[in-house]
């Protein structure tokens, strides 16, 4: 029962054709037939007593391996740009650790990390040392033919939690000196202190200073905007004071600085469309450039801190390796075909390879926007300053004319209220003569009653008493 489990003793691959051997073989064939479930493990065992490497099997994690074949030329430095783990005496199979950039391997791109080692130039590397394989390389000239299993892995098997944690401890040590990281007992990698991280500072400057100068510019702007209008209107009523002065001369002043006025206002609409552009601009790098290379760079971040996750935890599993090696002890994913290791070492290269593109996009598009910076905000600055000075000019050049005032204005006889060309009949005039007639023949019609109503008088004793008195 025991040599059909995982557990089965190293010294099985010492067992010979004794009568021992036999008992064993007939009591695991009568476990057989009472447990089918280990029929093919006991099968193996009863028709190969083969080596205990026979009996290992290779955890694969659920991982598939296609194979194949490929043929690399050396360079110059008779290297194809590759590094080798596993292999004896503690691996059962070979494995390419990592691809170096700008190599013959690098630029062919079929070999990636985790892949296994199967034949160098038709010589099959099983049981052999990663120094022999790669003596066996180096013998080669000019190309080596290289069969391999390609190990097909997904990267979000290998993100584990514990390379979540590990990508917010590298966050937490991004600024931190190191001897704060020492005193707290946290480990620096070489990539924490990165310019281009700090460079989000210098940018988040740069932001505020184009904001506040952009806010600044829309205020100059939307004061001229309204200074103009009040000038129109003050145009507009001057205008309309020419219409009605009555004194030619005055007449001809109000209509003249009306119109310097209107055409202020046209002037200072003109010069404002001129400058709108160059706030459209700076709304561009504020608003579009310098957010998209800030998410640029929180982006190459994230992968920076996976790729030194994923470092770290090949160096601890590689620490684990040497450790178990220094005891003599053996360690079950090394044993059976280390494929948590190559896993980790495929998603390592994936995650530099992420690093490595990011951190170019983000150079080109720090270089642009740091060009823009210097350039165009000259530039912008320049035809603000332009445009300001241009309207200034001109307004000069509209009240350049002769003097317009003073003009003499005969307020006492308008009082603001001019005359017109046509009669005006006042409507009391109306009244006053519509009363005169209705008393006129009031006394008409009622003379006759009035004198009747009166006593006789001489009128002639009247006037003779009148003369004496």
């Amino acid at each position: 029962m025991m040599l059909c489990s995982w557990s089965f003793d190293r010294n099985i691959s010492e067992v010979d054709n004794s009568d021992t051997s036999s008992e064993i073989l007939t009591v695991t064939k009568e476990e057989i037939q009472e447990d089918d479930l280990l029929k093919s493990d006991c099968h193996m065992l009863m028709f190969d007593l083969a080596p205990y490497e026979r009996f290992t099997r290779e955890n694969t994690l659920g991982m598939t391996v296609t194979s194949g074949s490929i043929t690399i030329k050396k360079d110059a430095n008779n290297l194809i740009g590759i590094s080798i783990g596993g292999g004896a005496p503690l691996c059962p199979c070979l494995y390419i650790v990592q691809i170096f950039d700008n190599t013959a391997a690098s630029k062919d791109g079929t070999l990636q990390s985790g892949d296994e080692l199967v034949a160098v130039n038709g010589q099959p590397v099983k049981g052999k040392t990663k120094v022999e394989v790669a003596k066996m390389i180096q013998a080669a000239k000019d190309e080596v033919i290289i069969n391999y299993n390609k190990l097909h892995a997904d990267p979000r098997q290998g993100k584990s939690l514990d390379i979540v944690l590990k990508k917010v401890k590298h966050r937490l040590v991004e600024n931190m000196s190191s001897s704060t990281a020492d005193a707290l007992g946290l480990s620096r990698a070489i990539l924490c202190n990165d310019t281009l991280v700090k460079k989000l500072q210098e940018l988040q400057d740069t932001e505020i200073m184009y904001r506040g100068l952009v806010d600044h510019c829309k205020r100059v702007l939307q004061a001229h905007v309204d200074l103009h209008q009040a000038v129109k209107a003050m145009g507009d009523v001057f205008s309309a004071l020419a219409v009605r002065e009555p004194q030619p001369r005055a007449s001809e002043a109000f209509r003249l600085f009306g119109e310097q006025h209107r055409n202020m206002e046209k002037i200072g609409s003109d010069i404002v469309k001129k400058i709108k552009p160059v706030l459209a601009d700076m709304g561009t790098y504020l608003y579009k450039a310098i957010p998209d290379t800030r998410l640029t760079v929180k982006k190459y971040a994230d992968a920076k801190f996976e790729y030194l996750a994923y470092c770290l935890k090949v160096k601890e599993m590689d620490d684990e390796e040497c450790g178990y090696a220094a005891l003599q002890e053996p360690l079950y994913r090394v044993e059976t075909g280390n494929y948590e290791y190559r896993l980790i070492l495929r998603c390592r290269q994936v995650a530099r390879e992420r690093f490595a593109k990011l951190r170019a996009d983000v150079l080109v598009k720090m270089e642009l926007l740091d060009n823009k910076h210097v350039q165009s905000l000259g530039g912008h600055l320049a035809k603000l300053i332009k445009g300001l000075a241009e309207l200034h000019t001109k307004t000069l050049e509209l009240l350049a004319g002769p003097p317009l005032f003073p003009v003499e204005v005969d307020l006492s006889n308008s009082a603001f209220q001019y005359k017109s060309t046509t009669p005006v009949v006042p409507a009391d005039t109306e009244e006053d003569e519509q009363e005169i007639e209705n008393g006129i023949e009031m006394r008409e019609n009622q003379i006759a009653p009035l004198i009747e109503d009166l006593p006789n008088i001489d009128i002639n004793s009247y006037k003779e008493n009148k003369v004496s008195n």
